[in-house]
C-alpha cells in the first residue's frame, strides 16, 4: 500500500517536472533575439548601414511611383526632377532638425556639429513632415505654380513606403522599440550596441514590442491605400482628399503605438502624453479639415 502511494507520487513529481520543463522551454522560446549588425560593411572608418540604404531604396521606389503619375497626367517632365529636390532636401533637413530641437536641444545646440551627423541616426517623422510642408510651399511658388494640395495629393502616395523602410531601418539599429512584453513576438534586442560592436559580449533587453514593425505595417497599409485612392479611385481629382487620409492614417497609427514605446527623452516621463503623441494630433486634426473640405468641393 505504501509502495503504490510512493510510486504515484514519484509519478506525479516526474510528470510535474516534465511540465514545468516544458513552460520553461516554451517560455524561453516566447521572444525573438535580435542580433543584426546596423552597419552592412565598412569602408574605412565610416560604415554603411541598413537605415542609409532602406532610406535611399524608399526615395527609389518612391520616384519611380511619382513618375508613374506624372505619366499618367502627362505633366512637364522638369518639374519631377525638381519635385525630388525640393523634397529630399527638405525631409532630410526637417527630420533632422526635428529630433534635434525637439528632443535634444540643449545636447544639439551645445554641439551643433552633431546635427550634421545623420549617418549616425536621429529623424524625427514630425519634422521631416514640417521640412516637406515648408519644402512644397517654394516649389509650387517658384516651379509647378499649382496649389500646394495638387503636390501633397501626389507626394503622400509613395511616403507611406518611405517612412516603412525607415522604421525597418530603425529596427536594425536596435533603437525605437516598445516596452517589456510576455506577447510571443517581443524582441530582446542589444542594449549595448557600440561596445558589442567593438567586441564585448551583447547585453539584451528584456522582450519588448518591435515597434518599428508595428508603425511599418501601419505605414504599409496606409501606402496601399492611397495608391489605391490615386490609381483606382482617381481621388486626385479631389484636391487634398489623399493628403488629408494620409495625414489621418499616418499620425493616428502614431499616436496610438506611441503608448507602447519607451520615451525617446527623460523629460517625457513627466508628460501625460509624449512629444511624439503631442505632435501627432494636430497633424490629424488637419487631416481631418483636408478630407471634410476635399468632399465639399466639386472635382
Amino acid at each position: 500500500m505504501h509502495n503504490g502511494v510512493h510510486t504515484n507520487r514519484a509519478q506525479i513529481i516526474l510528470k510535474t517536472k516534465h511540465v514545468l520543463t516544458d513552460i520553461n522551454i516554451n517560455t524561453m522560446l516566447s521572444f525573438i533575439t535580435w542580433t543584426a549588425d546596423p552597419a552592412i560593411f565598412s569602408i574605412g572608418s565610416r560604415e554603411i548601414r541598413w537605415y542609409g540604404l532602406a532610406f535611399a531604396f524608399g526615395f527609389l521606389i518612391g520616384y519611380k511611383i511619382v513618375e508613374r503619375m506624372w505619366k499618367n497626367e502627362k505633366l512637364d517632365t522638369a518639374w519631377l526632377d525638381q519635385l525630388l529636390i525640393y523634397t529630399m532636401i527638405g525631409t532630410v533637413v526637417g527630420a533632422r532638425l526635428g529630433h534635434c530641437l525637439l528632443y535634444a536641444p540643449q545636447y544639439y545646440l551645445s554641439n551643433p556639429i552633431e546635427i550634421l551627423k545623420i549617418w549616425e541616426g536621429g529623424l524625427a517623422s514630425h519634422g521631416g513632415t514640417l521640412g516637406i510642408i515648408i519644402a512644397i510651399y517654394f516649389y509650387s511658388k517658384k516651379v509647378s505654380h499649382k496649389s500646394m494640395m495638387w503636390a501633397f495629393d501626389k507626394l503622400v502616395v509613395p511616403t507611406g513606403l518611405v517612412a516603412a523602410m525607415i522604421r525597418l531601418g530603425n529596427l536594425m539599429n536596435h533603437e525605437i522599440y516598445g516596452h517589456v512584453t510576455d506577447v510571443p513576438w517581443g524582441f530582446r534586442f542589444i542594449d549595448n550596441l557600440h561596445q558589442w560592436k567593438m567586441g564585448a559580449a551583447p547585453v539584451f533587453t528584456a522582450p519588448s514590442h518591435p515597434t518599428q514593425l508595428y508603425e511599418a505595417l501601419c505605414y504599409l497599409i496606409t501606402f496601399a491605400l492611397c495608391m489605391w485612392l490615386y490609381f483606382r479611385k482617381e481621388a486626385f481629382k479631389k484636391e487634398g482628399l489623399i493628403f488629408g487620409i494620409f495625414m489621418i492614417c499616418v499620425f493616428a497609427s502614431r499616436f496610438f503605438i506611441e503608448f507602447l514605446k519607451n520615451d525617446q527623452e527623460e523629460f517625457e516621463a513627466s508628460m501625460l502624453i509624449n512629444m511624439g503623441q503631442v505632435l501627432s494630433i494636430p497633424f490629424v486634426l488637419a487631416g481631418c479639415w483636408f478630407v471634410y473640405r476635399a468632399l465639399q468641393k466639386k472635382n
